[in-house]
């Protein structure tokens, strides 16, 4: 790939507001489309009369299927020339499967349509960074990712409410209509991105041909960076420690106050996302001035904390006050997984590669994660899951502090 040594530093030109603002109203309205995708379908298929063994079957394809697709779907990002085409084409494809969901929710079309989304989603992830980071340049990368956070909060709020409501006042099977619409304005937001003004050199991780060779671009070289690795295992530790939480903390919050139980739920999630709306965007800026790794301690430690206070708290209120940890574990996070791959890739020209592998490691540490802390609940009760949990998060911790370097440019 023949590329200008001067796009590593920056683009050509800055880019036009209608372009950023594009992508804005694009991670707005993909997060509004990918919320119908979220627990809507196991009401809506029960509804149909599935049984839970065949909606399991389905949920399991997609799970399957968008962790073995992580890295293809980086590495298709990579080799494209134009990463508008390929989100749009995505975008289509998730489209048309909410269609399959309303129209035929019989078996052979809900499988094909799971697994199709699983696929498009694998590529979708990957082409918003690419195209962030070929906007901006890696200067302006952390407070993009930032208001990427932000903009992808908002709409899976706004989308939670709007398809709820749809839910409640309709049918269930009006959710995958509004998805279906929803990838309509998609499209046109992502049809505002210019497609001049994204550096295709800077969104593929930035080659410069004078110092480039086949040792220090490949795959292979890729795969033993150091950084890249410890990163990997340090985010495959935070979905371990993270993705069980909320599950096994909503079983508790209902077998405490029943009658209540939905709404405090309603508010376990909402909390978390109006602090990554509110603080997303600060944290892209100050990790430009302070560095990655002190954010990163924050959001282990405060994850940490999180399951110690489930662990202790016997109050449902306290514990639902208690998500504020999450948001500001969810706020780090949200920012710097995109912008230490970023930092990591840089030179290589597998950036989006890279977000493959650290993606493949977010899947196995969720997929554990509910595996092995239901399993500890059941045998051993929910505080000592928790408090397992929280030590997961620890250790976490102790790799940032002990053996991950700080990535940023020029820090180092």
């Amino acid at each position: 790939m023949s590329l200008v040594p001067e796009q590593v530093t920056k683009a050509t030109s800055a880019p036009s507001r209608q372009s950023l603002r594009g992508l804005d109203w694009f991670i707005f309205f993909l997060a509004d489309v990918q919320t119908g995708f979220g627990p809507f379908i196991a009401v809506y298929l029960t509804t149909q009369k599935w049984t839970q063994v065949e909606i399991g079957f389905v949920l399991s394809i997609g799970g399957i299927v968008g962790l073995i697709g992580q890295m293809p779907g980086g590495a298709i990002i990579d080799a494209a020339r134009s990463e508008r085409l390929v989100a749009s084409l995505a975008v289509a494809t998730i489209g048309v499967c909410a269609l399959g969901y309303a129209i035929w929710p019989i078996f052979p079309v809900v499988v094909a349509a799971a697994t199709l989304h699983a696929t498009a989603s694998c590529v979708l992830g990957p082409a918003i960074a690419a195209i962030s980071l070929g906007l901006v340049g890696p200067r302006a990368i952390g407070e993009r990712l930032g208001r990427n956070a932000r903009f992808a909060s908002l709409g899976n709020g706004s989308a939670a409410a709007l398809m709820g409501a749809c839910g409640y006042f309709l049918s269930s099977r009006s959710v995958f209509v509004v998805t279906a619409l929803l990838a309509i304005p998609t499209m046109l937001a992502l049809g505002r991105i210019r497609e001049r003004e994204i550096d295709v050199a800077q969104a593929h991780g930035a080659v410069v041909r004078d110092v480039a060779d086949v040792s220090t671009t490949s795959v292979w070289s890729l795969l033993r960076r150091r950084p890249l690795l410890i990163f990997a295992g340090s985010v495959l530790l935070l979905q371990l420690a993270n993705a069980a939480m909320l599950p096994l903390m909503a079983g508790v919050v209902t077998t405490r106050s029943s009658q209540w139980a939905p709404v405090l739920i309603a508010f376990c999630i909402i909390v978390p996302q109006a602090i990554v709306a509110l603080g997303a965007p600060w944290v892209g800026r100050m990790a430009q001035r302070w560095g990655r790794r002190p954010f990163l301690l924050a959001g282990f430690g405060a994850l940490a904390i999180r399951g110690l206070l489930f662990a202790v708290v016997t109050d449902p209120y306290l514990l639902v006050a208690a998500q504020i940890f999450d948001g500001i574990t969810a706020a780090v996070f949200a920012v710097m997984i995109p912008l230490i791959v970023a930092d990591v890739a840089f030179g290589s020209g597998h950036f989006n590669m890279a977000q493959g592998i650290v993606g493949t490691a977010t899947g196995i540490g969720a997929s554990l994660s509910t595996v092995l802390a239901g399993y500890a609940a059941d045998r051993l009760g929910t505080n000592i899951a928790f408090m397992g949990l929280a030590g997961v998060a620890a250790t976490g911790l102790a790799m940032i502090l002990l053996v991950m370097p700080e990535t940023r440019r020029g820090a180092r």
